[in-house]
């Protein structure tokens, strides 16, 4: 059965059970490579990469040779970049031909139309954060990023990384807010408004979900790094499957 896998959020480099996550993520990967036609990966996988010319960030080396193999073999990888692996630039596609995405994009499987992104920034419901999106992103701090060593550069973005996913849980965001509260599905409304779309497919938010969201399907892939949540659409059946590793299957749709 042909289908189409969603995963995001394995921040791979924080915690320390990063190698073992990652070894987990190559063994699910494995076990997909006969069904999955197409890969999409919506961001976060690295909790932190910046494309220097001349260096690669240490460690994530199964995956990146896993993700070679599955491109080498045919299957069709989609890379959206995260609020945490930004900086990934091109290295992705010349090494192993994924297609990089930076923007909520549309595509279309099997006659079903999809809008699929990340989910950062969305709904415009943290300006503090939109600035530091927009700071981020531009080439500028790119370019005045790039002149520093990465002894300095990436210690830093560790630290920040960390301070960010601890005020989160702090506050309690680790689960589904209500429709007026969740900045992408706010997002998708606005857009749905525009046009039509089956399925709304986001990570980001570490939250599980399938839902209905004004005719179309909201689904949230969760995370990779405490849970080990994906998704499955099956072209063949045109139904979603949200799964945990662990626990099986979580919703259908």
């Amino acid at each position: 059965m042909a289908e189409v896998v969603f995963l995001s959020d394995a921040h791979l480099g924080s915690g320390s059970d990063t190698v073992e996550r990652e070894r987990q993520l190559c063994r699910f990967l494995d076990n997909i490579k006969e069904s999955c036609k197409v890969l999409v990966l919506l961001g976060d996988i690295f909790d932190f990469w910046f494309s220097y010319r001349q260096l690669v960030p240490r460690g994530n080396v199964r995956l990146l040779g896993k993700l070679a193999e599955m491109a080498d073999s045919g299957v069709e990888i989609h890379f959206f970049t995260g609020n945490h692996d930004m900086w990934m630039f091109d290295y992705l596609t010349a090494e192993c031909g994924i297609v990089m995405h930076e923007e909520p994009t549309v595509m279309e499987f099997d006659g079903r139309r999809f809008l699929i992104g990340h989910g950062d920034g969305l709904g415009h419901l943290d300006r503090g954060f939109d600035f530091v999106r927009f700071f981020f992103r531009s080439r500028l701090c790119q370019r005045l990023f790039a002149l520093l060593p990465s002894s300095l550069t990436f210690p830093f973005a560790r630290r920040w990384s960390d301070s960010n996913k601890r005020k989160h849980a702090q506050k309690d965001m680790l689960h589904y807010l209500g429709d007026d509260k969740e900045g992408i599905v706010l997002y998708c409304k606005e857009r749905l408004k525009e046009e039509h779309f089956d399925y709304c497919v986001f990570g980001h938010r570490h939250t599980p979900l399938i839902r209905t969201i004004e005719g179309a399907i909201y689904v949230n892939t969760g995370d990779w790094m405490l849970n080990r949540n994906y998704a499955v659409y099956s072209l063949e059946e045109h139904t979603m499957k949200l799964y945990d590793l662990q626990k099986g299957e979580i919703a259908e749709r």
